[in-house]
């Protein structure tokens, strides 16, 4: 696969991440896919539990928005840098960084690799 392709898949399933669109996202996702947020201390494996899990996300995080600011290709992975956004349930907006690792295998995603500053998310306003 090359480079171009896997950022063209990585782009289209940000997009879908942004829309929350679960559908879209579960397209991308190889039946085995591992979602493993180390941060938040959270691994689920499987396309079903996965897309469970990334619904209650959305749930409680129903303004949630990613803006990508680098990516990083390799044979088969994509790392890819971002800034999430988000209303907390005190109202205020927070912003925190991220990186995702995204290995392939050929063209799903085998695993959501998450690591970010969620702990020490910035406030932004509230």
């Amino acid at each position: 696969m090359t480079t171009n392709e896997l950022v063209a898949i990585i782009d289209r399933y940000n997009d879908a991440w942004d829309r929350q669109d679960l559908d879209a996202i579960a397209a991308h996702h190889a039946a085995d896919i591992v979602f493993h947020n180390y941060t938040a201390g959270e691994r689920v494996t499987g396309a079903d539990a996965v897309i469970n899990h990334i619904a209650a996300i959305f749930d409680h995080w129903p303004d949630l928005r990613f803006r990508s600011r680098r990516r990083y290709t390799g044979e088969n992975f994509v790392v890819s840098e971002w800034t999430a956004t988000a209303t907390d349930l005190e109202g205020r907006r927070l912003e925190w960084d991220g990186i995702d690792v995204f290995p392939f295998r050929g063209l799903l995603i085998a695993r959501k690799d998450v690591y970010s500053s969620a702990k020490t998310a910035r406030i932004l306003t509230g």
